[in-house]
């Protein structure tokens, strides 16, 4: 199976999904990340254009502590994520192709920030588009319309999910990937006194309580016509 996870900024896979992305892994699966933005404005003091290029190579990093098949970026510009514009529109849609997921975890559509919201949209135009035939990218080939899993939103809030994956075996991997991540877990150690790999393991560990494991995460299916299906797709 493919599997398609699509993250607005860099650790934004890691902080919500990365267990599962690592379960997917291990049972075979070929997992590929994508992230829409590149996180250029997550620090007051590393100046945008040196920190896109940090938390891309970031995001990399952690890609290959999960083992996962590719690790891709569309670079757009924090705060800059639109479900409109074109480009992102066309480049996610030929992301999608090259990858013929059976399935595409993303972000929750009511979320906390409008990049994340954006995002979300994005992937449900995009999961459309790419089974058109004369909507045009460079891969020709079309790919059909498959289920879109969101994933939880930060630290839970507003959030009840549907269905649960036990990661209880690959918490450690995630903690780990999202480690890579360093220039957000120090920023937010010295600025806010946040410890963040604690703060994930935490919410990992409240979805686990909710659903008699040690640590899970948490999902909702996108309820909509041509998405829904009687297999079970997640780990």
């Amino acid at each position: 199976m493919n599997v398609l996870a699509v993250g607005c900024h860099p650790d934004d896979l890691e902080i919500a999904c990365a267990g599962t992305l690592a379960l997917y892994v291990k049972k075979g699966h070929d997992v590929f990340m994508c992230n829409i933005a590149n996180g250029d404005k997550g620090h007051a003091l590393i100046r945008p254009d040196e920190l896109g290029v940090k938390r891309i190579a970031e995001a990399e990093a952690s890609g290959a502590v999960l083992g996962v098949k590719k690790v891709i970026n569309l670079n757009s510009p924090d705060l800059m994520v639109d479900s409109r514009n074109e480009t992102l529109v066309n480049d996610l849609t030929e992301i999608i192709r090259q990858t013929k997921p059976d399935i595409i975890i993303t972000h929750n559509p009511d979320d906390y920030m409008r990049d994340h919201m954006e995002t979300s949209k994005l992937v449900f135009n995009a999961n459309f588009n790419a089974s058109v035939p004369h909507y045009e990218t460079k891969t020709k080939l079309t790919t059909p319309i498959v289920p879109i899993y969101y994933m939880d939103t930060l630290a839970g809030i507003g959030f009840m999910p549907e269905e649960y994956t036990d990661i209880t075996d690959t918490i450690e991997i995630k903690l780990k990937a999202l480690a890579k991540h360093e220039s957000q877990l120090k920023w937010l150690w010295d600025h806010d006194k946040i410890n963040f790999l604690e703060f994930v393991r935490t919410v990992s560990r409240f979805r686990g309580l909710q659903c008699g494991v040690k640590y899970a995460e948490g999902f909702r299916q996108c309820k909509s016509w041509s998405r829904l299906g009687t297999k079970r797709l997640l780990p």
